[in-house]
Formats: C-alpha cells, sequence, structure tokens
C-alpha cells in the first residue's frame, strides 16, 4: 500500500523509512520527514532532472519502483521481495483469453538497481536475497 511506481524504461528501485514503525501489530507509524520523506524527494528530483536531460542518457528514461520499509528490517525484506515478484511469471501458467488466445501480459519489469535501505543492517539483508535473483 506504501508505494510510488514511475514508468520508464529501466527501472530503479527505492526503499526508505517514509513511515516510523507503527505500534504492535501495525507495520507503520507516523510519517518521518527528514529521514523518509526528504530522501524520497531526493530520489525524486535526480530522477527528474538526469529524465530532463537528454544528453545524460540518450534515448532511456529512468523509473521508479520506491517502497516504504516503515522503519522496520523485517517489512524492508517484505518490501524488497516485491522487487522479486515482479520479475517471476504470473501464478497460475500462462491461461488463455475467452476466445482461446494466449493473454497479453506486460513484459516483466527490468529493474536495475536498488537505493536503500537507510540503516546499513537492513540494507545487508536486503542485498543479500537481491543477489539471488541477480
Amino acid at each position: 500500500p506504501h508505494a510510488i511506481r514511475l514508468e520508464g524504461d529501466l527501472t530503479l528501485g527505492g526503499l526508505f523509512p517514509v513511515h516510523a514503525r507503527g505500534p504492535a501489530g501495525v507495520p507503520c507509524g507516523p510519517v518521518k520527514k527528514e529521514k523518509g520523506i526528504h530522501r524520497l524527494e531526493a530520489m525524486l528530483y535526480a530522477l527528474d532532472r538526469v529524465n530532463g536531460d537528454p544528453r545524460v542518457l540518450p534515448n532511456l528514461t529512468l523509473g521508479a519502483r520506491i517502497l516504504d520499509t516503515c522503519s522496520r528490517d523485517t517489512y524492508a525484506l517484505e518490501q524488497a521481495l516485491s522487487f522479486v515478484r515482479s520479475l517471476l511469471p504470473p501464478e497460475g501458467g500462462e491461461g488463455s483469453c475467452a476466445d482461446g488466445s494466449a493473454p497479453r501480459r506486460p513484459p516483466p519489469e527490468r529493474l536495475v538497481g536498488v537505493i536503500g535501505a537507510s540503516a546499513s543492517s537492513v540494507s545487508i539483508m536486503v542485498a543479500n536475497v537481491l543477489r539471488l535473483f541477480a
């Protein structure tokens, strides 16, 4: 539920603690302005600058999928797995349409890297998981 998606030829992932840790049983608490929103805005600003200058990446645009870690290491790891799920084929096989034709599915996301998380311990966990899927 806490995500931002920008279309592009190549996608950068982002994991930021936009919300503080929530109370027991609730993953997310109040918004974190300085350490969460500012980092999110910095990434969006950088993407805007890169995409706005045709000399930097000619004929390419950078997109983003930015997820909220809610300042929890386990939640951040869960969010990182959603990057992996976007690369896997859909569940239930290929299937078919009512007219018998094969369904059209969007191409897999071209995730080229992930920025974040803000804590080293979380970044190491996330990197170890994502490394398994190149």
